[in-house]
């Protein structure tokens, strides 16, 4: 008799004796970066996987994997070939949810991710060394109409190095050499290897008094760069903002994704984060899911007309 009241609790699922299904998070978490370390969107990640640590009581730790010229794409696929379980978090750029399954890599194709927010507006700039002939973007165009000068980007399918190469069109230039750079910073002008680089400032915060600040790439000016006009303003058809956010594989359950965006916002707004973004002059915030889908959704339309008008 108790054989057959076991079978037939194990039936309608309330067996006798069976384990209870494990609550989100019960093992390590990676949060995914495909870049090296050092940058913004790796100091912010880091602050919300010690949070998450913290909140849960389980492992949560940064995982690095640059891609060189390829840009956020490898690291990216090593997001989208792990469970879709909440345990594999990436931390990516624009580029991720808006080029990925549109430049032909399998493993991104169709679009595999899900923004549980945006975090962070990169201040990202057009930089050259003092030394430059030049003083101001227009003045850089003039310069190349009839010079060659070398840009250097963190990948051409990147949206900075899409909007670069938009503006030379544009303005009635071409870009005398660009390549692509694991690391750009201050060294990269001081050695030579390019007169201008597409970075973020954080990067050339060091020698922020021995370069030229062009242009920014974001939606208003940068507050430790008051005086370098956003792209926006020189050329409003380029108007978009370079970001970075948090995405889970689309099958992840709501329960993981809920339990990550608890602890990320309140980190995010948090003191520590807020400094970052005053230090830096970075945007730190949150947006939601919702939110953040259409954010995405309104710079792929200012995507496509960029690359529209690059063919």
């Amino acid at each position: 008799m108790k054989k057959h009241f076991a079978a037939i609790m194990a039936v309608i699922g309330i067996g006798v004796g069976a384990p209870a299904l494990a609550e989100f998070p019960e093992k390590p978490v990676s949060f995914v970066i495909p870049w090296p370390p050092g940058d913004l969107e790796d100091v912010l990640t880091r602050l919300i996987a010690e949070d998450f640590q913290s909140e849960y009581g389980v492992a949560a730790a940064v995982v690095n994997k640059p891609g060189g010229g390829g840009g956020p794409f490898p690291g990216s696929i090593f997001v989208a070939q792990a469970p879709a379980d909440g345990y594999t978090v990436g931390s990516f750029v624009i580029g991720v949810p808006l080029l990925g399954h549109k430049i032909g890599i399998p493993e991104l194709t169709p679009e595999q991710f899900d923004p549980l927010g945006i975090f962070l507006t990169y201040p990202f700039v057009l930089a050259a060394s003092a030394d430059a002939p030049f003083d101001t973007l227009e003045e850089m165009a003039e310069y190349a109409k009839s010079n060659e000068v070398a840009l250097g980007h963190f990948g051409a399918p990147l949206i900075p190095t899409r909007v670069s190469l938009a503006y030379a069109k544009s303005a009635g230039f071409e870009w005398g050499t660009e390549a692509a750079f694991d690391m750009l910073d201050c060294n990269t002008l001081a050695s030579g290897d390019s007169d201008v680089i597409n970075t973020t400032l954080q990067l050339i915060l060091p020698c922020l008094d021995d370069v030229k600040v062009l242009v920014s790439i974001t939606g208003e000016r940068i507050s430790l760069t008051p005086d370098a006009p956003a792209i926006g303003e020189i050329a409003p058809e380029l108007d978009i903002g370079l970001w970075n956010g948090l995405f889970v594989r689309r099958d992840t359950p709501q329960e993981a994704r809920d339990k990550i965006i608890v602890v990320a916002k309140k980190t995010l707004l948090g003191e520590r984060a807020q400094q970052i973004a005053k230090d830096t002059g970075a945007g730190v915030y949150w947006l939601d899911a919702e939110a953040s889908a259409a954010r995405i959704a309104a710079d792929s339309a200012t995507l496509e007309a960029i690359n529209a008008a690059l063919q």
